[in-house]
């Protein structure tokens, strides 16, 4: 039914954009995710958008505690029409609650900050699906996002600043593994339910009249 939906839905998609999805959903991932912990400055929000849809990195965990989520769609160049958004807001405890869900499914959690045991993120195991949490601006990550941790990682410096702007970070670890996990041959890839799935999400934003085309189909009538 899926393929049925997206059949009809890409008639109204020029050749080349139906090439374009097809092309960009065999690069997604789904091995690596980024964690947002309470980001306040859009700019920052915008521009690791940005470094997660250009390496593939399809999931955006976003909790809001103390700061909603919000972004510059000039900033992120339309990135976040591409990405798949988890937002955390609902619950009493959202770090909590986020990091319940990663675990159920079966990633792994690093969390970027200065700890007794942080390692390079270059030497980061790879070998279960990893999702990185960048902290909010001023403090870095909560109390509790450092409780739960499995890792802690930072990016190695040679300079006199010891750290990175956030969205500097988050693109550099953006890269790096989604680098690696190709490199390393890992499962990275999605499959072929998640893509059609991701391009039938693509298309419905794509084509202004998506939701009549979809009532129809609904329907019976096409």
């Amino acid at each position: 039914m899926s393929q049925r939906l997206y059949d009809i839905l890409s008639e109204h998609l020029s050749e080349r954009k139906r090439q374009l999805f097809d092309e960009v959903a065999q690069q997604r991932t789904r091995y690596v995710a980024l964690v947002l912990e309470d980001l306040y400055q859009p700019q920052n929000t915008s521009a690791i958008q940005r470094s997660a849809e250009s390496w593939g990195i399809q999931d955006l965990h976003v909790i809001e505690n103390a700061h909603a989520f919000n972004h510059h769609r000039r900033i992120a160049r339309g990135a976040y029409d591409w990405l798949t958004i988890h937002r955390y807001n609902q619950a009493p405890h959202n770090t909590a609650h986020c990091f319940e869900q990663l675990r159920k499914r079966g990633y792994q959690i690093a969390v970027t900050a200065l700890h007794a045991e942080t390692i390079s993120i270059y030497d980061l195991p790879l070998d279960q699906p990893t999702a990185v949490v960048m902290g909010t601006e001023l403090t870095g990550a909560s109390k509790i996002a450092m409780e739960s941790a499995d890792a802690y990682v930072k990016i190695p410096t040679y300079g006199f600043t010891e750290s990175l702007n956030v969205a500097a970070a988050a693109a550099v670890i953006a890269q790096h593994l989604a680098e690696r996990v190709r490199f390393e041959k890992r499962d990275w890839q999605l499959t072929e339910e998640e893509k059609l799935q991701l391009k039938i999400s693509w298309a419905k934003k794509s084509i202004y009249w998506s939701q009549y085309l979809i009532d129809l189909y609904e329907s019976g009538e096409v």
